[in-house]
């Protein structure tokens, strides 16, 4: 497995976006983040060392996926049970395929009942709603960002 075979896998599954994130970094959400989507896989594609993805477990599996070579607590997600791999030869493709099955319908299965109901839209309208939710987070996004500057510039005056 690797990081584009994972990511062709990845998108077969039900109602999956990615996005790029932090860096070099692909997460794969349960949802569209614009409509309160969660993620449950993110690969690191600049590696250097690191981990290569990281993955929801789960409190049932987390422990038991810890204590094989090469896979450990993902920092800042290992509170919320996820783990992390160092080489994608950690575990053969099968392995990979269930264990990241397993994570997306773990978190598919905790979205706010609001979130399941947009994904339940006809495509269209879902597709639609998306697009606007978008857009108006990035204006208030934008709008965020003036305020922050012009705070700044007002304390800089002072």
């Amino acid at each position: 497995m690797d990081a584009e075979r994972v990511r062709e896998f990845l998108l077969t599954l039900p109602h999956v976006c990615e996005t790029r994130q932090w860096g070099e970094n692909l997460v794969f959400w349960a949802g569209d983040k614009a409509i309160g989507g969660k993620m449950f896989c993110l690969v690191n594609l600049d590696a250097d060392g690191g981990a290569v993805i990281s993955f929801a477990a789960g409190q049932e599996r987390f422990y038991e996926l810890v204590e094989r070579d090469g896979l450990s607590p993902a920092p800042y997600f290992a509170r919320i049970f996820w783990v992390a791999v160092e080489s994608w030869g950690s575990l053969r493709n099968a392995e990979w395929e269930e264990l990241l099955r397993a994570a997306h319908e773990m978190v598919f299965t905790k979205l706010p009942p609001r979130t399941r109901d947009v994904l339940a839209m006809p495509v269209r309208a879902r597709e639609k709603l998306i697009r606007e939710r978008r857009t108006l987070l990035e204006k208030r996004a934008a709008a965020e960002k003036n305020t922050k500057a012009a705070k700044k510039a007002a304390k800089a005056k002072r």
